[in-house]
């Protein structure tokens, strides 16, 4: 057992620094970057509800008898959300407009709490074997690099630095470690509760994609980039799409 956890914590580490897939965009001038920040917001938008409806809602449901559960978990989860994004507005706007969106410190939340149910999802994996283990892992890092550069530019499309948004995001992944190390010493109890933890999360995400994500794609004047966000967004649906059938 103790060689599968030495696994698993290294394979949430390794999951953790594609986080700093990034830094690919600080390498753009600063002209370029605002020209495809809006197509990181929309390809995050398409992740977010592709990931939350496509897997893990189905993967919620498949864990109970009970179906009814994972629906009240994503509407709990959509309701804090909720909740959190008014109180972040009312705690970080003191001003007619706001330099650093709500939205970016909601965004950090779900997506810490998502890579929290990542390391969970790792550990139980790898408490079932090795191989399994490293095919979760393998499909997790293919789910996080489109989303990683989508949460990345909501990051500095909501306000935050370019260095420091990579330093929350890290940050936000590390928590995938945490999630597989609480899994390895609950991991009797995550096997029969994760369903739980997996509606919530896709509440959440799809309360930053719906209220949040979409809206700003929707304020573009230009017609042009208005129709090529949706395609883009249509492509992170895709996206998530392709991974649910390769899983």
């Amino acid at each position: 057992m103790f060689y599968k956890i030495i696994f698993g914590i290294l394979a949430s580490i390794l999951v953790s620094f594609i986080s700093f897939i990034g830094a690919f965009i600080l390498l753009m001038k600063e002209e370029s970057l605002h020209k495809i920040l809006i197509f990181l917001v929309a390809v995050s938008a398409g992740s977010l509800i592709g990931g939350s409806f496509l897997h893990l809602l189905p993967e919620a449901l498949e864990k109970t008898t009970d179906i009814i559960y994972p629906f009240l978990g994503t509407i709990l989860g959509f309701t804090i959300f909720f909740f959190l994004e008014k109180y972040l507005f009312w705690r970080h706007c003191h001003k007619e407009h706001c330099e650093i969106h709500s939205f970016t410190y909601l965004n950090l939340i779900g997506d810490g709490l998502h890579n929290f149910l990542d390391g969970i999802i790792i550990a139980i994996s790898f408490t079932n074997g090795i191989k399994l283990g490293i095919i979760t892992t393998f499909m997790i890092i293919m789910h996080e690099i489109p989303q990683e550069l989508g949460d990345f530019g909501v990051l500095i499309y909501g306000g935050i630095k370019a260095k420091k948004a990579m330093f929350l995001n890290f940050i936000s992944a590390l928590v995938a470690v945490l999630g597989t190390i609480f899994g390895f010493c609950f991991s009797s109890i995550f096997n029969k509760y994760d369903y739980i933890f997996m509606s919530l999360v896709s509440g959440g995400f799809i309360y930053i994609a719906a209220s949040d994500l979409i809206p700003e794609i929707h304020n573009q004047k230009d017609k042009k980039i208005s129709i090529k966000t949706f395609f883009v967004f249509l492509f992170g649906l895709f996206l998530m799409e392709i991974l649910r059938k390769i899983h």
